[in-house]
C-alpha cells in the first residue's frame, strides 16, 4: 500500500512539474510573441473581433488612461496589490461581495488563462500567475498584452479593435478623451458604450482625464524604459 501511494504521489508530482514547466514555456514565447488567443476569447459566445497592436504604436495617453481608470499603483507593485487585496477581505467579512482588487496584471492572466467570476481559488492562480508575469515579460510588456487582450464589448477584445468599432479610427489615433472613454467600458465592457455615455459614466469619465493629468504625462515612463 505504502509503495502504490509513493507511485501515485511520483505521478501527480510529475504531472504538475511538467504542466508547470509547460505554462512557463508559454509565457516565455508570449513575452515576444502576440497571444493567438485567450481564454476570455475562446469563452465568448459573441463572434470575436481583435487586432494587435504594438504599445509603441499607442498615443502615450492611451496605456495611462487605462492605468488611471484600473491600477494607479501599476508601476510600483509587482503583480499584486496587497493593500487592495486586504480592504477586498475586509469588506467580505463585512458582509459584502468578494470584489476584484485585481490589478492589470492579474486581469491580464485572468483573460489570457482562467475564467470570469470570483472565487478564492481563481484569486489564488491568478495571483501565482501575476507575479510569474511580472518575472518573466516585464511592466511594458503586460501592459501592451493587456491592452491588446482586454475586452471592450461584445466580443471586442484589445484597443485597436475597440477603436475602430466605436470611433472608426486606428487606436494610434485616438484622442486623450476617447482614450478614457475606452478605459472606462473596462469593467462592464458588455453593458457600455463609449458613444452613448450615462450621467455616472461621463463623470467618471471627467475623473479619469483628472486622474490622467494628475498623475502627468511623465508617470509611465519608468515602465517603458
Amino acid at each position: 500500500m505504502a509503495k502504490r501511494k509513493r507511485g501515485i504521489f511520483r505521478k501527480v508530482w510529475t504531472i504538475i512539474w511538467r504542466a508547470l514547466l509547460l505554462l512557463m514555456l508559454v509565457l516565455l514565447v508570449f513575452r515576444f510573441v502576440p497571444p493567438p488567443t485567450t481564454a476570455f476569447m475562446l469563452q465568448s459566445n459573441y463572434p470575436v473581433k481583435q487586432t494587435w497592436i504594438s504599445i509603441d504604436k499607442l498615443p502615450s495617453y492611451m496605456p495611462l488612461a487605462v492605468v488611471a481608470a484600473e491600477d494607479q499603483r501599476f508601476p510600483e507593485h509587482f503583480g499584486v496589490d496587497f493593500t487592495a487585496i486586504s480592504k477586498a477581505l475586509t469588506q467580505y467579512d463585512e458582509g459584502d461581495g468578494l470584489r476584484g482588487a485585481s490589478t492589470i496584471t492579474q486581469q491580464t492572466a485572468k483573460n489570457l488563462f482562467l475564467w470570469s467570476g470570483r472565487s478564492f481559488i481563481r484569486k489564488g492562480l491568478e495571483a501565482g500567475l501575476a507575479v510569474s508575469l511580472e518575472a518573466l515579460w516585464g511592466k511594458k510588456r503586460i501592459l501592451e498584452v493587456y491592452l491588446n487582450v482586454a475586452e471592450f464589448g461584445k466580443g471586442i477584445y484589445g484597443v485597436e479593435a475597440a477603436s475602430q468599432h466605436y470611433f472608426g479610427r486606428s487606436a494610434s489615433k485616438l484622442t486623450m478623451n476617447q482614450a478614457a472613454r475606452l478605459a472606462i467600458l473596462l469593467p462592464s465592457p458588455r453593458t457600455r458604450n463609449p458613444n452613448d455615455l450615462t450621467f455616472y459614466l461621463r463623470q467618471r469619465v471627467n475623473w479619469v482625464e483628472q486622474q490622467m493629468q494628475q498623475l502627468g504625462p511623465d508617470y509611465l515612463t519608468p515602465v517603458f524604459e
